[in-house]
């Protein structure tokens, strides 16, 4: 089911009387979710990424704008007649009742020419709980699984009525380290064996770039960059873009272009050619530093921690923003801890280049 969002604004009214300011939940929010695809809508809290899940599913209503499936416009259905399947990031499970009560609970509410026989409802209940391979567990109740588990249940239940979409309200958030990669890749699997648009709420950017087809980042309401998770990293197109994706972090510097070079300080690190005189920030990837006691960029050893895979080298400079500097380096690499400094060459693929007032990417001319 391709899923379109047309100019959809949510505006929220100030809680504050006096004041009397708006609160612009969504600001002009425009996409095509491509049918079968798993999109993950991705920023800071109170981005407005769970508000424009709710408008999808229509427990909020938009301000402004269409909201379609397929050719269909959904803006003003009820939540009931929209065919989806929504997974809260409490689970929202029945303590009373059973797993298999708790997946079978919407098909009994069918009415109609939907109604089930109470064999079709065993039946689906049963291969959603097998889907989510949880049928060893239909008589436990919720109180009785793990956070994993209940997690499963919730998915199943909201499989059950086979949605049109499946829409996820950040569904991991509550699960230890280790359960979160397992469940993650869970629901991948799922999403890849039943097919349905899936909508993947969350702030987690390893999350969403490991299993979304294509993610969306947001900014206070406002979409700020969409594609494929790793042309997102490799291209952000602002520097928020930049700093909200990549573990760890991208270093960023405070620098500037003139006479053709970036600088870092006193180091010239970069060509530029063509590029005007200005004040910018510079965004260094970790791995776009390539350990080389000739090299331009130079900073202060703070500490090597050798990672098994890679090595990260620890250290600071001036320019910086953060307290920092972390480079990930390859372990044929040798690093002296007893150094004082430490000197890199770029990867020009690994280095963005924004404008310091308006935070906007500066691209070279190639």
């Amino acid at each position: 089911m391709k899923i379109s969002l047309q100019h959809v604004t949510k505006i929220f009214p100030s809680r504050n009387k006096k004041s009397g300011e708006e609160v612009i939940a969504v600001n002009d929010f425009n996409f095509d979710i491509p049918d079968g695809k798993l999109i993950g809508l991705l920023g800071p809290s109170g981005c407005g990424k769970s508000t424009t899940l709710y408008m999808i599913c229509g427990l909020q209503k938009p301000t402004g704008g269409k909201i379609f499936f397929g050719e269909d416009d959904v803006t003003d259905l009820a939540p009931e007649n929209r065919g989806v399947g929504l997974v809260f990031q409490n689970y929202a499970l029945y303590p009373h009742m059973t797993v298999k009560q708790n997946i079978m609970f919407p098909l009994e509410n069918l009415k109609g020419a939907d109604k089930l026989s109470k064999d079709q409802m065993m039946e689906r209940t049963l291969e959603a709980a097998r889907l989510v391979q949880i049928d060893n567990l239909l008589d436990r109740k919720p109180s009785e699984l793990s956070g994993g588990q209940q997690q499963r249940v919730a998915i199943a239940r909201a499989l059950v009525k086979m949605p049109r979409v499946l829409l996820l309200d950040e569904p991991l958030s509550n699960l230890d380290a280790r359960l979160r990669l397992q469940t993650r890749e869970e629901i991948r699997r799922i999403q890849r064996e039943t097919k349905i648009t899936t909508v993947f709420v969350t702030h987690d950017q390893e999350e969403a770039m490991s299993i979304s087809d294509m993610i969306v980042v947001m900014k206070l309401g406002v979409v700020q960059q969409i594609g494929k998770p790793q042309d997102v990293y490799d291209d952000p197109v602002n520097l928020f873009v930049a700093k909200f994706l990549g573990t760890p972090p991208i270093n960023v510097f405070v620098g500037k272009i003139a006479g053709g070079k970036v600088y870092i300080g006193d180091d010239a690190v970069l060509d530029a050619p063509g590029v005007a005189d200005q004040e910018i920030y510079v965004g260094i990837r970790p791995e776009g530093f390539v350990l080389d006691p000739n090299g331009a960029f130079h900073s202060k050893l703070s500490s090597v921690e050798v990672m098994g895979r890679d090595i990260s080298v620890v250290s600071t400079n001036p320019a910086a923003q953060t307290p920092l500097i972390r480079s990930i380096i390859n372990t044929d690499s040798k690093v002296d801890p007893a150094s004082e400094t430490v000197s890199f060459t770029l990867k020009p693929s690994k280095v963005f280049l924004f404008n310091k007032e308006t935070e906007e990417r500066i691209r070279i001319p190639e």
